[in-house]
């Protein structure tokens, strides 16, 4: 499927463009936003990589990643990304990821976000499961997943290892028959 669009009230995800390199990397590059992910803040350059990887897996084919920009529709600033990746050890699921700038925080993007990624899941791409992980200290995502109807599912021990320390991720799920489309 190409390309993805989608909106809430608010918010809405489009695939990401060259163009959103200092977007992303408002994300990426921030400590405070990468805190709880797999990784460290990323330099420009490295963002600049993983835009133009995320532009270039939108015309694969079979498409296995959707790497999308997640944009205020008003004045279409850039204010997260949004990751959608198959899992090969799934039949019909994907990994689900996101990320939103600092400044973002606090106003319901986050729970919009997740809600417009479980959309193109379930109603784009007609998928049986959508699983994400989160750092086991990231609360904010806690309540965010289980608002959109995600299910704690369990914890994967040993999971991520981020500035040479090992950390667990705990696992939250959901099937196309539990999800319902937000009113």
């Amino acid at each position: 499927m190409h390309p993805v669009a989608r909106s809430s009230a608010r918010l809405a995800l489009r695939e990401t463009d060259i163009a959103d390199v200092d977007g992303v990397h408002a994300v990426y590059g921030n400590a405070e936003a990468t805190r709880h992910l797999s990784f460290e803040p990323r330099t420009r350059d490295e963002v600049c990589q993983i835009v133009a990887r995320s532009v270039a897996s939108a015309a694969a084919e079979p498409r296995t990643e959707y790497t999308l920009a997640v944009v205020e529709r008003d004045t279409q600033h850039l204010v997260g990304v949004g990751r959608l990746a198959t899992d090969p050890h799934q039949q019909r699921a994907v990994t689900m990821g996101f990320a939103l700038r600092p400044d973002a925080w606090g106003v319901g993007y986050g729970l919009e976000t997740v809600h417009l990624l479980l959309a193109v899941a379930f109603l784009d791409l007609g998928l049986h499961r959508v699983w994400g992980a989160r750092s086991p200290l990231n609360a904010g995502s806690a309540r965010t997943m289980a608002a959109a109807g995600m299910v704690e599912e369990g914890v994967i021990r040993g999971h991520i290892q981020r500035a040479g320390q090992w950390r667990d991720s705990v696992v939250h799920g959901i099937l196309a028959e539990e999800w319902k489309l937000p009113a």
